[in-house]
């Protein structure tokens, strides 16, 4: 037999949950362990749990902020 064979998978830590987990192709949530901690990450980032440190990047909007009506319907216009 080849060593390929006999060699062991590759198990790296679960990101969400710690875990061991096979990183292998027949793993289809790899790096994660299972569906279900690929999806709570995945919830993580859409909640706004991750972010990178820093200042926005976004500036507010012209009346956005609700002081000025008529800046809001001159950008609808």
């Amino acid at each position: 037999m080849s060593d390929a064979a006999n060699a062991r998978p590759k198990q790296v830590r679960c990101p969400q949950c710690g875990g061991l987990s096979v990183y292998s192709t027949q793993n289809l949530s790899r790096p994660f362990c299972s569906e279900r901690c690929k999806l709570l990450d995945l919830g993580a980032w859409a909640t706004d749990q991750y972010a990178v440190p820093g200042s926005s990047l976004e500036t507010p909007m012209a009346g956005s902020d609700g002081n000025s009506p008529a800046a809001d319907k001159q950008l609808l216009q």
